[in-house]
């Protein structure tokens, strides 16, 4: 086992006896724990191979050989972290086959020195998923086979909620003390409109907004709740990605129950370092561990250089969007949901490699490696 993943088993076993069942960790035990974590620096991961977290995971399209490949790549830049998302559905269907293909991924991951942050819930993209073969990608159009977990039909009802409850608690309690998962990120901008790809729809009536918003804080609230008493022995978290951070009050009420639950603080900005800049030093009054688990879109001006250089010396976590190019087409931009690209952009909207593991642009990983001391 890693050196950095022995230390994280200690500090966890440490952090276990500090942190009665049931309770968001203070500031002090949150501090504490960061203290004995490296910087974590890595991307959001899914193989090439994969249109989703269904494909990812599911038997049939499971592809351990990308996956390992893949995370040499990752290996090869000094990334010690990816943020992986899971799905319900999987759990549902098959729960002892799913989990064992989670526990593969964990290996592979530590067998490249990485840690996993698992995103078990999901806010974004296709609200109707479904289990079995995955629709093939439109071309040119960012993330068009991305699913949403849970969908609107068990989103937008909230008598149906405590469905999620064995799923959220039965993953969390099996893998509670495992070393090699960081965090626990549970629901990934879960009020999130879609407004630019899907709309915000559910299976029987049209809803708005504000109707995802208020289903999303009645879940958020049980996630937490469900999550606690599973007694990890690693930190909860659910990423803010939106609205006014100037101050407490001045959050929406979904950004402010995400600051109030969270063990430590997470957050997405696809800004420019100013606009970076502002949201850290907004989120330090909190005291407690940030981690950026979303960032770098090249056309908006989120870049490897110098946001990497400037959350390094912030120790704020960093977890780009996209690795290797591939079925999720991140490389083309939001925009593309309106109008499809035509072929290959000049500039890509995220991810850093290809298939083959050639870089996008080689500047940029010598300037990853420069940052996470790999030597060539």
């Amino acid at each position: 086992m890693h050196k950095y993943l022995s230390l994280f088993m200690v500090a966890s076993a440490l952090m276990q006896n500090l942190v009665a069942a049931g309770e968001r960790w203070t500031v002090e035990q949150a501090r504490d724990w960061y203290k004995n974590q490296p910087w974590f620096v890595g991307c959001n991961f899914g193989p090439s191979t994969a249109i989703n977290q269904l494909e990812m995971f599911q038997p049939e399209s499971f592809d351990p050989e990308t996956i390992d490949r893949e995370l040499g790549y990752a290996e090869s830049l000094g990334f010690n972290s990816i943020r992986v998302f899971l799905h319900n559905l999987l759990w549902e269907h098959d729960r002892e086959g799913f989990l064992d293909r989670v526990e593969q991924v964990l290996t592979i991951a530590d067998e490249h020195g990485i840690g996993v942050v698992m995103v078990p819930l999901d806010g974004v993209w296709d609200p109707q998923p479904k289990l079995g073969k995955q629709r093939d990608p439109t071309p040119h159009v960012h993330n068009s086979g991305w699913v949403q977990a849970p969908g609107a039909e068990i989103l937008g009802d909230p008598t149906r909620h405590d469905e999620l409850k064995p799923y959220i608690q039965g993953l969390i309690s099996h893998f509670r003390d495992d070393p090699r998962i960081q965090m626990w990120d549970l629901f990934n901008e879960g009020d999130n409109p879609n407004a630019n790809s899907y709309g915000v729809r559910g299976t029987k009536t049209e809803w708005g907004e504000d109707r995802k918003t208020e289903m999303a804080i009645a879940l958020t609230k049980k996630l937490f709740d469900w999550a606690r008493a599973a007694d990890p022995s690693q930190p909860l978290t659910s990423g803010v990605w939106r609205g006014d951070w100037s101050s407490h009050q001045s959050m929406d009420e979904f950004s402010r129950l995400l600051i109030d639950e969270s063990d430590v603080i997470s957050f997405h900005n696809y800004g420019n370092i100013d606009d970076l800049k502002t949201r850290v030093a907004q989120l330090q009054r909190y005291r407690r561990p940030l981690i950026c688990t979303e960032y770098m879109a090249r056309p908006n001006g989120s870049t490897f250089d110098p946001h990497l250089a400037f959350m390094k010396s912030q120790k704020v976590g960093a977890h780009n969007w996209g690795f290797v190019a591939g079925k999720t087409q991140t490389i083309y931009a939001w925009e593309t949901w309106k109008k499809p690209g035509a072929g290959e952009p000049e500039v890509w909207f995220h991810d850093i490699f290809r298939p083959d593991g050639t870089p996008y642009r080689e500047k940029e990983v010598a300037y990853i490696r420069h940052l996470t001391g790999v030597k060539d």
